[in-house]
């Protein structure tokens, strides 16, 4: 087993073993535990009682966190020649199209999220294995293949993020930065929550939400309790 060091001890240190926090507490203690020199992110775990193996039991969507990401995201828009001012406006980081596609398919993803139109949908089908792994692939459901560049891309730098469950059962996501106001983290924590609630399958059955757990990079995490919707 690694050893701890001094800091990860004294954040150990801090939260009570076995104790379930509110979502206020809980948004105030990682605040404390957070010892990184950079504006750690802050991450929400959700674990959901269903089998995600069977696609009446997946669950999937966005949100737009009320208090944004704290990230600047990168916004690549994949439009045609019609579309570019469109999407420049809007905030996007690098806009075009063939010059962009040669250049995934060289293997370049520097960006966090891509935007683009039903017509170009084609064109990035052979590219799947290169997006596909890293979650870049542009989804309908998700609001990021769209005729609407312009307020696709201004969601995404607002703070639109999208989330799906993993084969595991749980849902991940960055929720703020450790430099947030603890309200704006627990803010932030309550919209995804809640919107998970509103996506619950009718296929689930028990527990929906198991447990929460939040935490920063490098700290540990602070179990919150799941009754909070």
């Amino acid at each position: 087993m690694a050893r701890l060091t001094k800091k990860q001890k004294e954040a150990l240190a801090k939260i009570e073993k076995g104790r379930v926090y509110s979502l206020d507490e809980a948004s105030v203690l990682v605040k404390e535990i957070t010892s990184t020199k950079f504006d750690a992110s802050v991450d929400i775990a959700v674990r959901l009682g269903v089998d995600p193996r069977k696609a009446n039991q997946m669950v999937r969507g966005v949100v737009s966190l009320p208090h944004g990401t704290g990230k600047d995201m990168k916004v690549l828009a994949l439009v045609t020649p019609d579309k570019e001012a469109e999407a420049k406006e809007a905030g996007a980081d690098y806009v075009g199209l063939d010059e962009y596609l040669d250049k995934i398919k060289n293997g370049w993803t520097d960006v966090d999220v891509i935007v683009t139109m039903p017509s170009v949908m084609g064109k990035l089908g052979p590219l799947g294995r290169v997006l596909g792994p890293r979650g870049l692939m542009p989804n309908p459901k998700t609001g990021t293949v769209t005729m609407e560049i312009g307020k696709a891309v201004a969601e995404v730098k607002a703070g639109k993020i999208d989330f799906k469950v993993d084969k595991t059962g749980i849902v991940h996501a960055a929720i703020g930065k450790a430099s947030f106001s603890a309200d704006k983290i627990a803010g932030n924590a309550t919209e995804l929550i809640q919107t998970l609630l509103k996506l619950k399958p009718t296929a689930a059955k028990g527990t929906y939400v198991k447990s929460i757990h939040i935490s920063s990079t490098m700290s540990p995490s602070v179990a919150v309790d799941p009754k909070v919707g």
